[in-house]
């Protein structure tokens, strides 16, 4: 019955009726309120815009991606963060079905992204890691050529775009220099406003100052109730924008975590010499993961509270300390030290 109403519902717009004259329709005929929700927004749903579970890709014996599940939310600037080779385009390009699963789900508002691929498609705008073009097109064929698919009601702004991101759409693309060619392709992801970003390394060869640009766009976007999955591996931009992080190594999550929750973990570099005689024995603390001495002191690698540390070296005559605490790519790499 469900698959009758949507039909029903769809045959309605499309003769020009507005959602609420759909719905208004459809409540006088007794159905609740909450079910009619669920089919005329299709971001409703409870298990997240972005569903991954239990996620396998197996490419014969190679595991590319080894069992992730990931739950995006809502305008949330999630970031998916890894080397090359971890897994993270492999994960993208199944969300847009251009992969099949070995096993597991992947879910898009709540619906199998295999067997609705064509209509989700309508809510996502997907910027690929290697961006492929007609080289003989201008830019602004290939927007023409992408406006052709569009839902009629949606927004245009694909003028805004090109003016913020300085490109020059009249131009073929094999003339294009490869940061001219992200900008295209930002701007093919981007034009109609879609409820739901997936960018793959979007600020790849853009220079610093388009990369602060995109970073501002994407913000608006989320405060706007757009949701953008992002891979990167470039640990200023995850900590400056992205609100959630997700680290895959070697096809397998390793960490989920919000950004502020991420920084608590960060651990302390010491440089700590005393007055008295001390050993690496006697620096057996916990918190204290490594300890290296020299002949002006020790290196101290600290994770916990720095208080119980300081109060536990204060045992000691202290004659100098000196304390760093790591960034966010210090933790990141130590993930990929094991």
């Amino acid at each position: 019955m469900s698959q009758e109403l949507q039909n029903y519902i769809n045959e309605m717009r499309e003769a020009g009726y507005r959602d609420s004259e759909i719905k208004k329709s459809l409540l006088q005929s007794g159905w609740p309120d909450d079910y009619l929700d669920a089919l005329l927004d299709p971001t409703h749903t409870d298990g997240g815009v972005i569903f991954i579970k239990n996620f396998y890709k197996y490419y014969g014996d190679l595991k590319a991606v080894d069992g992730i599940s990931i739950k995006v939310e809502k305008g949330e600037i999630f970031g998916f963060l890894g080397p090359n080779g971890a897994g993270k385009t492999t994960t993208m390009r199944t969300i847009m079905d251009l992969l099949r699963p070995t096993s597991g789900s992947i879910k898009v508002f709540g619906k199998d992204s295999k067997v609705n691929s064509v209509e989700l498609k309508r809510y996502i705008g997907y910027l690929p890691g290697e961006v492929n073009l007609y080289g003989k097109w201008t830019g602004q064929q290939h927007i023409n050529f992408v406006k052709k698919f569009a839902d009629t009601r949606a927004v245009d702004i694909t003028s805004e775009l090109v003016a913020r991101l300085v490109f020059d759409p009249t131009r073929k693309v094999k003339e294009l220099s490869s940061g001219n060619k992200q900008k295209l392709g930002i701007i093919l992801a981007l034009m109609f406003r879609p409820q739901i970003l997936v960018l793959d390394e979007p600020t790849n060869a853009l220079d610093p100052l388009l990369q602060n640009v995109i970073y501002k766009i994407l913000q608006e976007f989320a405060d706007n109730g757009t949701t953008v999955f992002m891979s990167s591996h470039n640990l200023t931009e995850v900590e400056r924008i992205c609100t959630k992080v997700a680290i895959i190594k070697g096809g397998r999550i390793v960490e989920i975590s919000d950004i502020k929750s991420l920084k608590q973990k960060r651990f302390y570099d010491i440089k700590v010499s005393f007055a008295s005689q001390v050993t690496e024995e006697d620096l057996q603390i916990e918190g204290i993961e490594t300890v290296n001495s020299s002949n002006d002191g020790f290196f101290i690698k600290f994770k916990g509270d720095i208080n119980k540390l300081f109060e536990e070296l204060s045992r000691y005559s202290i004659e100098d300390i000196k304390v760093n605490r790591a960034s966010l790519e210090d933790i990141f790499l130590e993930f990929y030290q094991y």
